[in-house]
């Protein structure tokens, strides 16, 4: 596809985003669910309980956007992730009856989180995927080989494509989750990538650590 420019919305470019303190602790009892597809457990696992440091952020940390490409709400429909050779649809997670967030139910698809920006609007897009399910590797099975520089292109209900780019890729222990950093507010359109990763604690019933790809938009291609 042939860039013809980055798109910017019309009107004031300064804008805020937070995600609010309910949202934020729910959200992250489905991203610690994502571990339950493991072999070992059912294909309609129960849901786990909330990270320990599941506090939310402050809204006044909410910052003015000051540079980079921005563009206007639209749904997700795909994503490709060259590296990892992915290329899969999208499908909306929202959240439960119990308010927590649901979770892919097999290990191929990846769903992005209705509760968060869309991929390419302000604020930090969410895609949540497997690590593995039901014997089978899941789609974000290589996560943590992504590096720094790769590019994440999302597909959107518009026409329009966000292009993003691999900023860092980290892991963190699952009762120091840095909700601030994942979900927080920032100054520009940002993607972050997450699944469980590290050992398997067969106790308790799901991996040690989530790993986190944080990636920037770099390039907006117009419908």
């Amino acid at each position: 596809m042939t860039d013809t420019g980055t798109r910017r919305p019309a009107g004031n470019r300064r804008g805020r985003y937070a995600l609010s303190a309910a949202v934020l602790v729910l959200s992250l009892l489905g991203i610690t669910a994502l571990v339950r597809g493991h072999q070992d457990e059912p294909a309609q696992p129960p849901l786990a309980a909330v990270a320990a440091d599941a506090t939310p952020p402050d809204n006044a940390a909410a910052a003015t956007l000051t540079s980079g490409p921005l563009m206007s709400t639209s749904a997700p429909t795909r994503v490709v992730i060259p590296a990892l050779d992915v290329d899969v649809p999208l499908t909306g997670l929202g959240q439960q009856s119990d308010g927590t967030m649901q979770v892919p139910t097999d290990a191929k698809t990846v769903g992005w989180y209705t509760k968060a920006p869309t991929p390419g609007a302000l604020g930090p897009a969410v895609l949540a995927g497997h690590v593995d399910y039901q014997n089978r590797p899941g789609t974000f099975n290589k996560l943590t080989t992504l590096k720094a520089g790769d590019s994440i292109n999302v597909d959107r209900a518009d026409g329009s494509m966000a292009m993003f780019t691999v900023v860092k890729v980290a892991r963190y222990a699952k009762a120091k989750f840095p909700t601030n950093a994942v979900y927080g507010a920032i100054n520009r359109a940002g993607l972050r990538l997450i699944t469980c990763g590290g050992n398997f604690d067969t106790a308790a019933g799901h991996y040690e650590d989530n790993i986190v790809v944080y990636a920037d938009l770099t390039m907006a291609h117009p419908a």
